[in-house]
């Protein structure tokens, strides 16, 4: 509605600006809910609910509208890797809920098979973990929905919406199986699957509101949605600091961690939460947004004969092209997106070809070898202009990393272990964007925007619990986190660390620590590999699931005694190496098969007694 037409809805002027001054205030979450809040005040109104309805004196809208009688009930299901499906599904919930809608909301972990063939309608949010595989909390649901046992649900109205990254090949895979298998049960859509990039919040909040629209339209007469009391005035609240809202968190300690002489480096980072309001607890994550290297903005300039200061539209709002290019815009990783964009622009063959169906494997390695600084050299394009060129570029993405601290040891701080990305491409040096701002830019008292991701599925057990920590390089974080949280508390229960690295004298990480730990008995055994050691018969590479083989009657009487099981590191080569070394003791130990082994292996995943954190 413009200015000149706001007459027309009975608001005065006052009432306009307060309206245009809040939406303008708002992300897409928040724009969903307030626009399910004024229809519910509307129908509210309409059935005498409140005042001016003909309400008697004192009546209130219910704080949880009760569902009409007879109405469908909806399920909200998830299944979450870093706690982006699991935020969607709340926020889903919570306004079917403001709607009246009967609702309730699960993870694909915990949700209990057999209510499947009872549920009526179905909303699923699904995140794609590695390549193509759902997240290795729903790994039973998955097996269970895609094997023979999966009953048939004719009178089942699903929706599915799946998250993922635009840069692997099996994009969005776990949600279009579920779609997939859905379907081929005999539930019927009620409205087709909506794939979404790291940049989903947009879409996501878009899709939540047809979603619950579409609900609403076919929901019986006399089924109309009440609403929710509203929330208190944002004014009478502290700030709230999350993925949207980051806190800029203070740089108090900046090290390296590795020695001289290494091949890598590892960092120790420590940020200041004082003031935030921020917690966390041993297993959580911290999202980091970095800023992109001005090297690398300047490049991006100069390539396109671009003027830093040409104004550009970000989140709707004018900025120059520079501060754009330098903290809102992934600048670096090639995206299919951003390739489909130049090759529309440059109409390149190259380029073309790349984005037909029947070339997918050459874009993938193209994608995987080339930056989007490499892209716009080699095929240049004459007198762009920035609008254009930001149009195929996503929104700078925080990265993740597991704390390496407890609160309970180290108050109003958050610590991590940062493995510094250095690399040759096309002839010249590169860095990963936020181990590259940590390493060059990270100075003390310097500023980084940060939030807390939980992480449910990455939990220290009852304190009289045994646990097995597995991790090499990095994936040793949240492992830091664990031993001073049970230092802390004075856990009884014994654990055992299995760390894998490159070299003893260089990349031992928390060395000192870790040998205090033993010392002093929190720490009950620890066997570490490193791989480019000679041993004493002058075997090298000696990684952690040898040494898991070499303990195997020890690891399995642990199992057996019911110790909890973790794994931190990385995804592509460390988790399977891990799970397979796992599945030969469980086997030779205990006198199992493969498949057998590997039903072990799946109901310690269901009881969460094996947990991964891998990226």
């Amino acid at each position: 509605m413009s200015d000149a037409d706001h007459r027309s809805s009975g608001l005065n002027e006052p009432q306009w600006q307060q309206l245009k001054a809040l939406t303008a205030s708002l992300n897409p979450a928040q724009t969903t809910w307030v626009s399910g809040f004024f229809a519910g005040l509307d129908y509210a109104a309409r059935a005498d609910l409140v005042p001016g309805g003909g309400a008697a004196a004192g009546s209130a809208i219910p704080d949880l509208p009760a569902a009409a009688p007879g109405a469908r009930t909806l399920t909200v299901l998830y299944g979450t890797e870093t706690g982006n499906s699991a935020a969607l599904a709340t926020t889903l919930t919570d306004q079917a809920r403001a709607r009246g809608l009967n609702v309730t909301m699960h993870d694909m972990a915990t949700y209990k098979y057999r209510q499947l063939k009872s549920e009526q309608d179905l909303v699923v949010i699904a995140s794609t973990y590695g390549e193509g595989d759902p997240p290795q909390s729903a790994t039973s649901f998955f097996e269970f929905i895609e094997g023979h046992k999966a009953p048939k649900l004719p009178d089942l109205r699903f929706a599915v919406l799946g998250l993922g990254d635009s840069t692997y090949d099996f994009y969005c895979e776990a949600g279009k199986r579920l779609d997939r298998r859905l379907e081929e049960l005999g539930a019927q859509r009620l409205k087709p699957r909506v794939d979404c990039d790291v940049d989903y919040d947009e879409p996501a909040a878009a899709w939540i509101t047809d979603i619950l629209v579409s609900l609403d339209s076919r929901r019986p007469n006399g089924a109309s949605a009440t609403t929710a009391k509203p929330a208190p005035s944002p004014q009478a609240q502290a700030p709230v600091f999350d993925k949207r809202n980051p806190f800029p968190a203070p740089i108090i300690e900046n090290i390296v961690l590795t020695g001289r002489g290494s091949s890598k480096e590892t960092r120790h980072v420590e940020l200041s939460l004082e003031d935030s309001g921020l917690t966390y607890e041993p297993g959580d994550s911290l999202g980091l947004m970095p800023s992109n290297h001005p090297a690398s903005v300047d490049a991006v300039l100069t390539a396109l004969d671009l003027v830093p200061s040409t104004p550009v539209k970000v989140k709707g709002k004018p900025t120059p092209l520079s501060d754009a290019l330098r903290t809102d815009l992934e600048i670096t990783t090639l995206t299919p997106r951003f390739l489909d964009h130049w090759a529309g622009i440059s109409d390149a063959d190259a380029l073309v070809r790349l984005t037909q169906a029947d070339h997918a494997d050459e874009r993938a390695s193209f994608i995987r070898n080339h930056h989007i600084i490499d892209v716009i050299r080699q095929f240049p394009v004459n007198k762009i202009d920035a609008e254009t060129f930001v149009a195929g570029l996503r929104p700078l993405q925080p990265r993740l990393y597991s704390i390496a601290s407890s609160l309970t040891v180290a108050p109003d701080e958050a610590h991590l272990t940062v493995a510094t990305v250095r690399y040759d491409l096309h002839g010249e040096a590169r860095q990963g964007v936020a181990s590259g701002h940590l390493a060059t830019r990270g100075e003390l008292d310097g500023l980084l925007p940060v939030h807390i991701q939980k992480n449910p599925h990455f939990r220290l057990p009852a304190d009289d619990v045994p646990i097995i920590m597995i991790g090499a390089g990095t994936g040793i974080a949240p492992y830091r986190a664990f031993m001073q949280e049970r230092e802390a508390r004075g856990s009884s229960g014994p654990s055992w660390l299995f760390f894998g690295e490159r070299n003893f004298r260089t990349d031992f990480l928390y060395q000192t620590e870790w040998q205090t730990l033993i010392k002093d008995g929190i720490l009950t055994r620890m066997d570490v590999a490193f791989s480019r050691d000679r041993n004493a018969d002058g075997r090298g590479k000696v990684y952690v699931q040898q040494r898991l083989k070499e303990r195997s009657r020890d690891v399995f009487a642990w199992l057996e005694e019911g110790a909890h099981l973790y794994v931190c590191g990385d995804a592509a080569r460390l988790a399977p190496d891990i799970h397979l070394a796992l599945a030969a003791i469980v086997a030779e130990e205990g006198g199992l098969g493969a498949a057998a082994a590997e039903d072990y292996l799946q109901r310690l995943q269901r009881d969460r007694r094996y947990q991964r954190d891998v990226y």
